[in-house]
């Protein structure tokens, strides 16, 4: 038994829950290949990508957020918890934040709730800053939730981006325990780079004033950038909880790309098949691309509960950032909209 005051009884953000929600329209690879003047092959042999879906014009990044983060509190078992943390790169408008709708919408009342917006890095980011919530004694519970709708700022004509991108929401619940118990955040890495700022990007009004203003990403810069941060934020995390790389049971990076994540896991010495890779059917979903990977990855068995476990991402900022915990057991909630 850890004596008293030791590391096991140090409080932690543990997770209790897991929801997912995508819209229901699929745009498999077949559908954009007169329209790109590619190949199916071309798409998959590059992206690892055959279908994303896709929100109709009537739906809002926010029900995505709503139905994601409703599920997630089924997951949990829960009715409430003590704030909401949103992270989105796609809002529905630019002011107010979405958090605070969201959480009036599930029956949430007058939580703390507020928005984060660090691109593919964001539920990273939004869980380290809920975790810190919870454990410097702010709230008891966190629902943080990851929604995105990247077709309304995708230009359609554009190869290097219309066959990556899906939209899709994903989200979980965070509530105070201690670092003993499965389900516990045990660390996390944080960084960025804003001499990065251009690699990912969208340009604002006054640097494109009256014409569409698209997302762009610089391929090849973006690929070098995040396999080889990635690599290093996950090796900082592993340092900090003492765990060697082969002993990870499961590693669930951001589902940029197949080759990404592969390369993120030879580099680290990961055994490959622990490598979480579920980007064939829903593309690169941005910051909700980790929870809707781990619900899926779940139907298959992994991570097992009780398997180490971490969660890397990497983003426009530029911006990256891991977190290390032992998986729970938990059953993941799954709708479409």
């Amino acid at each position: 038994m850890p004596s008293p005051g030791s590391s096991r009884d140090l409080p932690a953000a543990v997770l209790a829950g897991l929801g997912t929600c995508l819209p229901t329209t699929e745009i498999d690879n077949a559908a954009l290949v007169s329209r790109l003047d590619t190949t199916d092959e071309w798409i998959r042999t590059r992206t690892g990508i055959a279908a994303r879906r896709q929100a109709t014009p009537e739906t809002s990044m926010r029900d995505l957020a709503c139905q994601a983060g409703a599920n997630a509190l089924r997951s949990a078992g829960l009715e409430t918890v003590g704030g909401v943390v949103l992270a989105t790169t796609t809002p529905d408008r630019p002011c107010p934040a979405a958090a605070p709708e969201v959480a009036h919408r599930l029956g949430l009342g007058q939580v703390p709730a507020f928005d984060i917006s660090a691109v593919c890095s964001g539920f990273v980011y939004a869980a380290a800053v809920a975790a810190s919530l919870i454990t410097s004694g702010v709230v008891d519970s966190v629902l943080v939730v990851a929604s995105e709708i990247y077709s309304r700022i995708i230009n359609p004509m554009d190869r290097g981006t219309a066959v990556i991108f899906g939209d899709g929401a994903g989200a979980v619940v965070l509530r105070r325990g201690t670092a003993a118990e499965q389900g516990a955040l045990l660390a996390f890495d944080l960084g960025g780079d804003g001499s990065g700022h251009d690699l990912i990007h969208v340009p604002g009004e006054l640097e494109q004033p009256g014409d569409p203003r698209w997302f762009s990403m610089a391929g090849r810069r973006v690929y070098l950038r995040a396999v080889e941060q990635m690599a290093l934020s996950t090796s900082r995390v592993l340092k900090d909880c003492g765990w060697d790389p082969e002993t990870v049971g499961a590693l669930v990076p951001h589902q940029a790309n197949g080759r990404i994540i592969q390369a993120v896991a030879e580099r680290l010495g990961i055994p490959p098949q622990n490598a979480v890779c579920e980007i064939a059917r829903v593309g690169n979903t941005s910051a909700a691309s980790i929870p809707l990977a781990l619900a899926t990855s779940l139907a298959t068995g992994r991570p097992a509960p009780g398997a180490r476990t971490v969660l890397s991402a990497f983003g426009g900022g530029l911006s990256w950032g891991s977190v290390a915990l032992t998986w729970p057991q938990l059953q993941a909630v799954h709708s479409e909209f």
